[in-house]
């Protein structure tokens, strides 16, 4: 029965896809991984190369089904197509070597499939322009091709086997082990890290965790590095906002706090966490926080009396006239 789902798997599929290659698709060489989260379950893949925006091209990934990564001259349809077979049962094995026997450019390659058992396959084609070359390991791959030394992609397993932390950690650290062995031989340009649920909820806004990229920028790495810190503290925030629409202040308060640890310049952040200090009665704090944002942009004041009738801000009329004039 297995057997006969496959063979008609790749029959059907044979008839839909056919790759040829042709000059005019993504010149993406790069170096990358794909990556699972042994104990929450989620999946994740990063990127970086010198070439404008290369997440657009070589980052795929689908909440419940795994992630792929397609790189050096890059066909983008082994992204969608890769997932929609393994959706379908196929391990990333087979759904990797379908997509291979129908590729007559199968031999400019660099592709890493992963789904969420954690299973990989990689392919690293004979004409890859070297360095190139790939290393799995459990739950992850990394490749890399036209890097400048071939220590890049044991530098990143290397660097994701032994970093603890979260996927993203991991996964950067990874990232920046690539570009301390020198990493693309012509440079860096962009970068880009998708992470989505291992398992599907239903709602697809929540089921991806993390898309950042940086389209150019002299050090993607490190832009990227500060869009996750921020990430992270906007996710605070989004968790605050929940727990304040929930009524419990005193967690939101918490949350905010957080968030403002990691972004201390956020004038935004600095202002949830005053309010909340409002709603949990600390008003000699809430005040000299919040006087010191209205006195930067009066625009959170005009703000604060509008939190009042929306009910996210719950103090008295006496007590609102303080704010007002401070």
């Amino acid at each position: 029965m297995k057997n006969t789902f496959l063979f008609l798997s790749l029959v059907g599929f044979q008839i839909l896809f056919s790759q040829v290659y042709k000059n005019s698709e993504p010149f993406a060489h790069t170096y990358s991984i794909v990556a699972k989260d042994s104990i929450t379950g989620d999946m994740g893949v990063a990127v970086q190369s010198h070439w404008f925006s290369v997440g657009s091209v070589v980052t795929y990934g689908k909440a419940g089904v795994g992630v792929v990564a397609t790189q050096s001259f890059v066909n983008p349809a082994y992204g969608p197509k890769g997932l929609a077979l393994m959706a379908e049962g196929l391990s990333p094995n087979q759904a990797l070597s379908a997509l291979l026997a129908n590729d007559e450019g199968e031999m400019y390659r660099q592709v890493a499939f992963l789904n969420n058992k954690g299973e990989v396959a990689t392919h690293t084609g004979s004409s890859c322009i070297e360095e190139a070359g790939h290393r799995q390991g459990k739950y992850f791959s990394v490749q890399a091709n036209m890097m400048l030394n071939n220590t890049v992609w044991d530098a990143m397993a290397n660097a994701f086997e032994t970093t603890e932390g979260t996927l993203s950690e991991r996964i950067l650290e990874a990232l920046k082990a690539a570009e301390a062995e020198k990493g693309d031989i012509r440079g860096k340009q962009s970068a880009a890290i998708l992470i989505v649920k291992g398992e599907a909820t239903g709602n697809s806004w929540e089921d991806i965790i993390m898309d950042l990229r940086v389209e150019d920028n002299d050090n993607p790495i490190a832009e990227l590095e500060r869009l996750i810190k921020i990430h992270k503290a906007y996710d605070f925030m989004n968790r605050g906002d929940l727990a304040m629409e929930a009524g419990n202040s005193k967690k939101a308060e918490t949350l905010y706090l957080n968030a403002q640890k990691l972004f201390p310049d956020n004038l935004e952040m600095k202002y949830w966490y005053g309010i909340n200090l409002l709603n949990n009665k600390e008003f000699n704090k809430a005040h000299t926080l919040l006087k010191s944002i209205f006195e930067e942009d009066k625009n959170w004041k005009t703000l604060t009396a509008r939190l009042v009738k929306s009910k996210l801000l719950l103090i008295s009329d006496s007590e609102l006239q303080t704010v007002m004039q401070l």
